[in-house]
C-alpha cells in the first residue's frame, strides 16, 4: 500500500495545531505584536482566538502566514525547552 504525501505544509495541520504552535514559539505578547488583532491582546486564550479566527478570514490568512513563516525560521530553543512538542499540548 502506498502513502500520499502532500507538498502543502499545511496539509492535515488545524487552525488549533497553527495557534497553539504560534503561542509556544513567540507567546501572547510577541503574537500580538507580529498581529494587530484584539483576541491576542485582550486576554488570549486559544479558544476566543480559534472563534475569532474562524469567522474572520483576513485575520486567519495573517495567522496562517506567520505560520508559514515560522516554519522556515529555527526555532527560538532560549524560549522553548527541548522536547515541547506543541501538537500534542492539551491532549493527554
Amino acid at each position: 500500500m502506498t502513502t500520499h504525501s502532500s507538498k502543502d505544509p499545511m496539509h492535515g495541520v488545524t487552525l488549533e495545531m497553527i495557534v497553539n504552535a504560534l503561542v509556544a514559539q513567540y507567546g501572547w505578547v510577541e503574537l500580538s505584536k507580529l498581529i494587530n488583532i484584539n483576541c491576542f491582546k485582550n486576554d488570549p486564550s486559544v479558544k476566543s482566538s480559534l472563534k475569532f479566527l474562524r469567522r474572520t478570514p483576513w485575520a486567519r490568512a495573517e495567522v496562517e502566514a506567520l505560520y508559514l513563516d515560522s516554519l522556515e525560521e529555527p526555532a527560538k530553543q532560549d524560549s522553548v525547552e527541548s522536547g515541547f512538542n506543541p501538537w500534542t499540548q492539551g491532549h493527554k
